[in-house]
C-alpha cells in the first residue's frame, strides 16, 4: 500500500565522519565499542582519500595506515584485505541511499513530483558530498575489477533500479510515461551519471547545473507522452 505525500517524511541529510563516512547509528555504545566504531571509521575515511587520489589499483593499505595514523596490521583487525575495505566502503556510504529511494517510490504521487525528490536527494546526498567519489571510481574501475562492479551492482545499483522501475510502472498505469520505460529505468538515473562523469572531466570548463539538467530530462520525457 503506497502512502500520501503528506503523509511522508522528509529525509534528513546522512551523518558523516571525517571523509564523508557514515558515522551516528543512534545506538548507545559501551567505551570499548566506541573506540572499536571510531577506529574503524577512520580507516574508512583514510581508504576513501587515497582510493580518490590513487585509484582502487594503485591504492596500498601501507598507505591507508598512514593516512589513518595507524599501525598496517591494525587494518586487518576490521577488513581482510583491500576489496573487502573498498566494499564495506561501498555499503557504508551508499547502502542508506537505497531505503530513502525506497521510502520516496512508496508516496502514492505523480512521476514530476516523486522526480523531483529524488531529484533533491540526489544532488544533496550524493553529488555534493563525498560519495560522487565513490560512484566516480565505480565507473572509472569497475570493468578492471568486475568483483567491485559486481559487489556495488548486487548490494547498491538492483535495489535502486528496482525502486526507480516501480515508481515508472505506477506511472506508465496511470498513462504518464510509456510503458517501455519500465523496462528501461537506467533511462531515468543515466542523468545522475552523466553528472558525476562531467564534473570530474569538465566542470572546471563548463560548470554544469545537475538539479535544473536533471528536471530538465523528467520534464523532456513526460513532455514526449503528452505530445504523443
Amino acid at each position: 500500500m503506497t502512502r500520501s505525500l503528506a503523509a511522508s517524511k522528509k529525509t534528513a541529510p546522512a551523518k558523516v565522519g571525517r571523509g564523508g563516512t557514515s558515522a551516528g547509528k543512534g545506538v548507545s555504545l559501551n567505551p570499548r565499542q566506541a573506540r572499536t566504531a571510531e577506529r574503524r571509521e577512520v580507516i574508512l575515511a583514510a581508504a576513501l582519500d587515497e582510493f580518490s587520489t590513487r585509484g582502487f589499483e594503485a591504492t596500498r593499505l601501507d598507505d591507508v595506515a598512514k593516512r589513518a595514523k595507524i599501525a598496517k596490521g591494525t587494518i586487518y583487525l576490521y577488513f581482510r584485505d583491500k576489496e573487502s575495505l573498498f566494499q564495506e566502503l561501498i555499503r557504508d556510504m551508499l547502502t542508506p541511499i537505497i531505503g530513502t529511494i525506497q521510502n520516496v517510490g512508496a508516496i502514492d504521487a505523480p512521476l514530476a513530483v516523486l522526480a523531483e525528490r529524488l531529484i533533491d536527494m540526489f544532488v544533496r546526498e550524493v553529488y555534493e558530498t563525498r560519495r560522487k567519489d565513490i560512484v566516480r571510481l565505480l565507473i572509472t574501475e569497475g570493468r578492471r575489477f568486475p568483483k567491485i562492479a559486481e559487489f556495488y551492482y548486487r548490494e547498491v545499483l538492483s535495489h535502486i533500479l528496482a525502486a526507480v522501475r516501480a515508481i515508472v510502472r505506477r506511472a506508465a498505469e496511470r498513462g504518464e510515461v510509456p510503458r517501455q520505460l519500465v523496462d528501461f529505468p537506467q533511462i531515468l538515473v543515466a542523468p545522475g551519471l552523466v553528472a558525476i562523469i562531467w564534473s570530474g572531466l569538465f566542470e572546471r570548463f563548463e560548470p554544469l547545473d545537475v538539479r535544473a539538467m536533471m528536471k530538465t530530462h523528467v520534464d523532456l520525457l513526460l513532455a514526449s507522452r503528452k505530445a504523443s
